[in-house]
């Protein structure tokens, strides 16, 4: 089985990050493979929110858990790296480019020996007003949805195993 397929199939979501920082280096390696997800029409319509401040990743941790209804949680198991996709408004294919751009982000990780997990949420994270307040503090202009958060970082202690495949989710048409 090539690498690729490989890497595919054994990359898990990461539920408990160790406290270890992500060297930048690979953070970049990580954002340069998102940038390269296919995208409808060539348009490349996302963008990534690269949060390593451990200040702004608090706050958008509060706000996740706030739209969740469970504030004092951190929704991101203590990732200490949040990539937050966010795509045009405005596209009709923002979601579809936004979580091809998550999946490369959380298959890269995985790559650079990261943990990572999809982190729901954004979408109404950065339609609130504090939200946008945050895109604009940051010095991020015009009208972002967001897609999802890739919180990535150190795993602490083994990745799950896979479930077993379920039967039937295949069908030939020959």
């Amino acid at each position: 089985m090539n690498e690729v397929i490989k890497a595919l199939k054994e990359r898990r979501s990461i539920r408990r990050f160790s406290t270890k920082s992500v060297e930048k280096a690979k953070i970049e390696e990580i954002i340069d493979a998102g940038l390269y997800a296919a995208s409808a029409m060539g348009k490349q319509s996302t963008m990534i929110l690269a949060v390593t401040n451990k200040t702004v990743r608090d706050k958008i941790s509060a706000m996740n858990a706030r739209v969740m209804g469970k504030e004092g949680l951190d929704p991101f198991y203590g990732a200490p790296v949040i990539l937050v996709v966010l795509a045009d408004k405005n596209w009709a294919n923002k979601v579809y480019d936004g979580s091809l751009v998550m999946g490369n982000l959380m298959n890269a990780a995985y790559s650079e020996g990261l943990g990572s997990i999809w982190i729901h949420r954004a979408k109404e994270e950065f339609e609130s007003d504090e939200g946008k307040a945050l895109l604009k503090e940051l010095g991020i202009e015009g009208e972002w949805e967001g897609i999802g958060h890739c919180a990535l970082g150190y795993a602490e202690g083994d990745a799950p195993k896979a479930a077993p495949r379920k039967d039937g989710r295949i069908q030939w048409a020959e």
